[in-house]
């Protein structure tokens, strides 16, 4: 089994280059699952059902999220009935949405479970608390299990990588926008990176235009973050395979396309 997972996607820039490239891609890996970490997808910050509808036409099939999730607050229209996206499970009791779910194509069901890291981040409930059992209940249907890590610390995203290597087939670090260069699988047979990456913008900090960040660096006053418009766009992924009967991945391969 294949599995693209593409990183953080950015305003429309990210979604114009997921819907021009993702077809590309499906057809060079023979028709993957795809999911995306759509956080910043609706203008840099959240996500609205109709971005949500693009990025689905586009060809994902999954949708998970990070600390922007309710940064948009259309949102709260349409996550409680989306069975195809997800927010970090450690949002306490109450939130609305779900943390974890299914995705099911050619027979094949994954599951997916969403964290939000509390290093450097909003102190949600400890996610290695949860981790563990929010996998097992995935695993009583499938065995395989893919785990977006949303964190900002290297070292709690490590941490999670061997945490949950043996119990899980992926942990896929976000949320920092750069794509690291430590894709491997981990003994157990867990594929693990830091960070996935970010899809949008090329020519930009973090898909942010890079003249406000540089500025306010120079300045140390604040400033309104605009999603950069360059001509220049990136999409970056990981392309996972995955033993077909006891769900641990065999290989993990780091894609970076441009527009």
């Amino acid at each position: 089994m294949r599995i693209l997972f593409i990183g953080d996607i950015v305003g429309r820039p990210g979604r114009r280059t997921v819907g021009e490239l993702l077809p590309v891609l499906r057809r060079e890996y023979d028709d993957p699952i795809v999911i995306a970490n759509a956080e910043n997808a609706a203008g840099g910050r959240g996500l609205t059902r109709e971005s949500a509808t693009e990025l689905y036409d586009a060809g994902v099939h999954f949708i998970t999220m990070g600390n922007h999730v309710w940064d948009n607050r259309r949102i709260y229209d349409f996550i409680d009935d989306d069975p195809c996206l997800i927010r970090p499970a450690n949002y306490p009791a109450g939130a609305p949405g779900r943390g974890q779910g299914f995705v099911t194509r050619g027979g094949r069901k994954v599951g997916v479970l969403n964290l939000s890291g509390r290093v450097f981040m909003t102190p949600l409930d400890n996610p290695f608390a949860l981790a563990g059992a929010a996998a097992a209940k995935l695993r009583r249907e499938t065995p395989f299990v893919i785990i977006d890590f949303h964190a900002e610390a290297t070292s709690e995203k490590q941490a999670m990588g061997w945490f949950m290597d043996g119990k899980v087939s992926a942990v896929l670090g976000t949320h920092t926008h750069v794509q690291t260069a430590d894709a491997r699988i981990l003994p157990k047979g867990a594929a693990y990176i830091t960070d996935v990456g970010m899809t949008g913008p090329l020519d930009s900090v973090l898909g942010v235009k890079k003249d406000i960040i540089v500025n306010s660096f120079l300045t140390q006053m604040p400033a309104r973050y605009e999603v950069a418009d360059g001509e220049r766009q990136q999409l970056n992924a990981v392309l996972l395979t995955l033993d077909e009967q006891t769900g641990k991945a065999t290989e993990i391969e780091t894609v970076r396309r441009f527009l």
